[in-house]
């Protein structure tokens, strides 16, 4: 089994590795002057073909033709120099696929650029306290204005993750009252910074509130163009399973996964249980599904290469990721015991109370639960294998139909 590049792209590496050692040199900077030197130093990336690969260069990307080797390299060469790769979040993630997929002309023009270059911060508007998992029953009204240029929006949105960052957002919301619930909804992209919205933090159960937590918005009367509309009027659930198609990709990537796991076995080192045969057996188990998960990603990284169908596989990275992680999660629970009521401990130390102590792993143990609603519930996703990967009959209850 030959797992190499190849030649031609161990040269490409060569060029990754010499780009980075003259241009990735951050030094002492902080603070501002950082963001400065990050903001150019992808500049220079995107001008070397490195980063943003599949966006056209008027939007501001690097316009390259589709080479997963070369991707993966530059992956594994900028995280060997620790060296930021493209933007994260929502934006990147979701929204510039989108529009690039099915957004117009002007909708391209008006964000990508801007959202690839850190400048627009993109909230998800698609739940809402009695809208979860099944997106379609959305009761947040969009009405268009008097003069029909405007959609007037009221209504409520919850879980928006980055949501005191955000200054767009994109929304679900419903334009058709009378239509079918599929077909009655609309799929807009809205400006934050407006009378009318307001955008309240959400403490959750660990205490945690802040910035980068999860935020609800109340929209009154709240504007946005007629031209922001993304896709036809009516048809913003069609739309919808563009974003979350990348949306899953993403949170199903093995990337990550590894490490997590070499955290809990530390996590067993540190609470003195690494010896119990229990524990041991379970680690055994977990990490046989770690590496079945990363070598699946393998596979589908060599069918990409070779531009062949991986067939339904591919429908079942994010839901393996959620149940791997939350069995981690499981494990990391029994280890803490008690510890985990604890108020956490300060900076400094080591052990059961310090930084690679119990209290890190409370976040985890929470957002293994919630793994299994972002992107889509672990239900949905079984019937997405189910159907679309195995041609099984559509499950009518979990679909909302009669």
């Amino acid at each position: 089994m030959d797992l190499s590049y190849g030649a031609e792209a161990e040269a490409f590496r060569g060029e990754v590795r010499t780009f980075l050692k003259t241009v990735w040199q951050p030094g002492e900077r902080r603070g501002d002057d950082l963001k400065a030197f990050v903001r150019d130093f992808r500049r220079a990336a995107i001008d070397a073909g490195y980063l943003y690969r599949g966006v056209p260069k008027r939007y501001g990307g690097s316009e390259q033709p589709v080479d997963v080797i070369k991707a993966q390299v530059i992956r594994e060469e900028f995280n060997r120099a620790r060296a930021p790769m493209e933007v994260g979040g929502n934006g990147v993630n979701m929204t510039v696929p989108t529009l690039l997929e099915k957004g117009t002309e002007e909708q391209r023009e008006l964000f990508i650029r801007k959202t690839i270059e850190g400048d627009y911060i993109w909230g998800q508007g698609y739940s809402e306290p009695g809208s979860g998992s099944d997106l379609a029953s959305v009761r947040t009204k969009g009405e268009l204005s008097a003069d029909g240029r405007k959609w007037i929006i009221n209504g409520q949105k919850i879980w928006t993750s980055q949501g005191m960052q955000s200054t767009h957002m994109f929304m679900l919301v419903r334009t058709e009252p009378d239509a079918p619930k599929h077909d009655g909804i609309t799929y807009l992209l809205i400006d934050l910074d407006q009378p009318g919205i307001t955008r309240r933090p959400i403490r959750q159960m660990t205490g945690e509130q802040g910035a980068h937590t999860f935020c609800e918005f109340f929209f009154d009367n709240a504007e946005t163009p007629v031209s922001w509309q993304v896709g036809e009027r009516g048809q913003g659930w069609y739309v919808s399973r563009t974003t979350l198609k990348h949306e899953r990709a993403s949170i199903g990537s093995a990337d990550g996964l590894g490490k997590q796991f070499d955290k809990l076995v530390e996590l067993a080192r540190d609470m003195g249980r690494l010896g119990d045969p229990l524990v041991r057996d379970r680690l055994t188990k977990i990490e046989g599904f770690v590496m079945a998960h990363r070598y699946t990603s393998f596979r589908l990284f060599s069918c990409a290469a070779a531009g062949d169908d991986p067939g339904p596989v591919s429908l079942m990275m994010k839901l393996a990721l959620t149940e791997v992680g939350h069995e981690m999660a499981l494990l990391a629970q029994d280890l803490i015991g008690e510890h985990g009521f604890v108020e956490p401990a300060g900076a400094g130390g080591r052990g059961p109370r310090g930084p690679r102590g119990p209290e890190k792993w409370l976040d985890q143990i929470m957002g293994s639960l919630g793994n299994s609603i972002a992107g889509g519930a672990s239900n949905i996703q079984r019937n997405i294998i189910a159907e679309r990967g195995l041609g099984l009959p559509r499950d009518l209850a979990m679909s909302g139909e009669k």
